[in-house]
């Protein structure tokens, strides 16, 4: 492996004077705005470090996946590092299009699991940067302390304590279902999913390994979900911004989101969060990032990466709002708030997002139907052989 700090940059000769020529690389994030200026001091260090100049260009995930195919094929690309969709970097490194970086970092130095999506034949061609945490039910400190509630630590003190905020007056229920097109409640579902029938379970529905009508399946769904459902502990499906407000303002007491929702709260020092007791895996959405093989400077791509990954992530936490995967991040360079977010992470498996990873068809069934089960629960046999109908 090369080391960045004996990288280079090209040498020229004018008028006999030796100068050293700073290369610059063009480095493409989805990022503007606010999100770009916490980037900012990870690229500053980058450059002092690897003595190279960045150059940043903003492209979204989505218009990248349109745009790249087309420039691999003629042999080009618009950067010499672009974060990008994992399961983009795995298909285009099957194509030849993106570089290896196998020894380059070292897995066991990441979160479990963060980089599976961008191996391919036991061959790494992603890296994972930081990302968020979908770690389980946020709550107000405040709201619990006024209340004498205690965070569970098993799953019959979890309905427990939804029986017991069910009855504090003025409460419309004790969890707030966030609903738009229906990814807030399909991640609560995961959620249940991951925590009783583990990380290999969320593995293989993700895979199509395992039916949605399998026994097991069914039974957390039965056992578990409905339960609650039928028991009104959790509201009605709301607009996920327009409930966040009714929660903050103790309409509910309990939210499943991921973890930006530190940045749209009044007072985020307020916000304490728990995983259902028992869970191995959380949802983890990383930021992946790889190099193209039409780069003009692949060492220094390389070396780039291997620092963005690494010391980079370091850097990016204590700006807020972001979760490491590289395990020597200490909790202490985190901001209060995310910390906790990121003590749910020690020790737990990060998984892909289910339907983000299945997409298409499915991805559309599954939100609908989750807003069928949330407001007819009794349907569930009906909900599930639907899924089973249209996961690949």
């Amino acid at each position: 492996m090369r080391k960045a700090g004996l990288l280079v940059g090209a040498v020229l000769l004018v008028a006999g004077i030796v100068w050293a020529e700073q290369v610059t690389l063009t480095v493409i994030t989805p990022w503007s705005g606010k999100e770009l200026e916490a980037f900012q001091p990870v690229m500053e260090a980058a450059e002092a470090a690897l003595g190279i100049q960045i150059e940043h260009l903003t492209y979204r995930a989505e218009d990248l996946a349109v745009l790249l195919p087309a420039q691999f094929a003629a042999g080009t690309a618009p950067g010499d590092v672009i974060f990008m969709f994992a399961w983009f970097i795995a298909e285009q490194a099957k194509k030849g299009h993106i570089m290896e970086l196998t020894e380059l970092i070292d897995p066991a130095d990441f979160s479990p699991g963060v980089l599976d999506i961008v191996t391919v034949d036991g061959r790494l061609y992603g890296a994972a940067y930081t990302g968020k945490v979908k770690p389980g039910f946020w709550y107000r400190k405040s709201f619990f302390a006024a209340h004498d509630l205690a965070v569970p630590t098993n799953w019959a003190e979890f309905v427990a304590l939804l029986e017991e905020i069910q009855g504090i007056e003025g409460i419309k229920a004790p969890i707030a279902s966030g609903d738009g097109v229906g990814w807030p409640l399909s991640d609560v579902t995961e959620h249940f999913l991951a925590t009783f029938g583990g990380p290999q379970l969320h593995a293989d529905l993700t895979a199509g390994t395992i039916p949605w009508t399998d026994p097991v399946v069914e039974g957390i769904f039965k056992g578990r979900l409905v339960p609650l459902l039928e028991a009104g502990y959790f509201s009605e499906p709301t607009e996920w911004t327009i409930i966040l407000e009714s929660w903050w303002n103790g309409d509910y007491a309990l939210y499943f989101m991921g973890s930006w929702i530190t940045g749209m709260v009044e007072d985020p020092d307020d916000l304490g969060v728990f995983s259902l007791p028992g869970n191995l895996g959380l949802v983890f959405a990383a930021d992946y990032v790889a190099v193209p093989a039409y780069t003009e400077h692949p060492e220094l791509a390389r070396a780039l990466i291997e620092f963005l990954v690494t010391e980079g992530q370091k850097i990016q936490v204590q700006q807020g709002g972001h979760i490491a995967t590289y395990l020597p991040v200490s909790l202490d360079l985190y901001p209060p708030v995310d910390r906790a977010a990121a003590e749910t992470m020690v020790g737990k498996v990060a998984l892909y997002d289910l339907d983000d990873a299945i997409g298409g068809e499915f991805q559309l069934t599954f939100w609908d139907q989750l807003k069928l089960l949330w407001v007819e629960p009794g349907r569930v046999d009906e909900v599930l052989e639907v899924l089973e109908e249209k996961a690949p």
